[in-house]
């Protein structure tokens, strides 16, 4: 019974000088280290895939030489270990900040092309991404900002080293959002929206005339016109879908029973 008071006592007292002050807080194994030594530490846990740590010791760089030639290159490297870390809301603000705070940069360009990385979500090589998830189930949003980021990249700093692979990755997005539209338009179709399904399969011919999905979308049109009785842009739309495709089979197999096509192609 003894002992047992006597470490609860103990325990009370190192509480109360804790709460007091009067015991020394745990030391900072950084205090002290010069920029170069931040950078290196700072640099070393983010190759090792320790993000939180890597951002912790370029915070405390940025705090301790705010004016050294590492504190701008450290707010490059939060905003990448940001990124790495999959924290898509911070990468993005610490990227805007450095835009804000460094627009003549010489390596802002960077920070332009690890926006568009940020919102394509893409941890995939340079020559891999292609093989990413259907587009259709894409957060639509989340693409046309991408787009938007990796273009203003191109046009802004069309020399730079990153605009041949943002290029590449504007095309695949252009093919996204333009297959998110033909999903959507597949849907409204399937629900008998067809002046819906037009409308958005038309939006794929203009906006997108370049992207694999022109086919299925005057595909599409033409399968609505028809069902709505409209002749003319029937016609229309089933002429420049066989100028463009003379070989596409894309009409001859009904959906859901409807009746073939084969009368449009004689």
């Amino acid at each position: 019974m003894q002992k047992k008071f006597s470490v609860v006592a103990a325990t009370v007292v190192l509480l109360s000088l804790s709460a007091c002050g009067l015991l020394p807080e745990k030391a900072d194994e950084t205090k002290g280290w010069s920029a170069t030594k931040l950078y290196s530490e700072a640099k070393d846990e983010l190759a090792g895939g320790h993000y939180e740590r890597a951002i912790q010791l370029f915070e405390r760089l940025e705090s301790s030489y705010p004016f050294g030639t590492y504190a701008q290159q450290a707010q490059m490297e939060i905003a990448y270990a940001y990124y790495k870390s999959q924290d898509q809301a911070q990468a993005l603000a610490a990227v805007e900040r450095f835009i804000k705070l460094h627009p003549n940069h010489p390596n802002v360009d960077y920070m332009y092309y690890l926006r568009g990385l940020v919102n394509f979500n893409d941890q995939l090589g340079v020559l891999n991404f292609v093989y990413e998830q259907d587009p259709a189930e894409r957060d639509p949003k989340a693409t046309r900002e991408a787009f938007a980021a990796f273009k203003a990249l191109v046009e802004k700093f069309p020399d730079s080293q990153y605009a041949p692979d943002s290029i590449d990755r504007m095309k695949y997005l252009i093919n996204a959002m333009a297959k998110y539209e033909i999903y959507v338009a597949r849907y409204y179709y399937r629900r008998g929206a067809f002046l819906a399904a037009a409308n958005r399969a038309q939006g794929v011919v203009t906006d997108f005339a370049d992207s694999p999905a022109i086919e299925e979308a005057l595909a599409i049109m033409v399968r609505s016109y028809d069902k709505m009785g409209n002749e003319i842009l029937r016609d229309d739309a089933l002429r420049v879908f066989k100028k463009n495709f003379p070989d596409s089979k894309m009409l001859e197999t009904p959906i859901k029973g409807e009746r073939p096509w084969y009368k449009f192609w004689g």
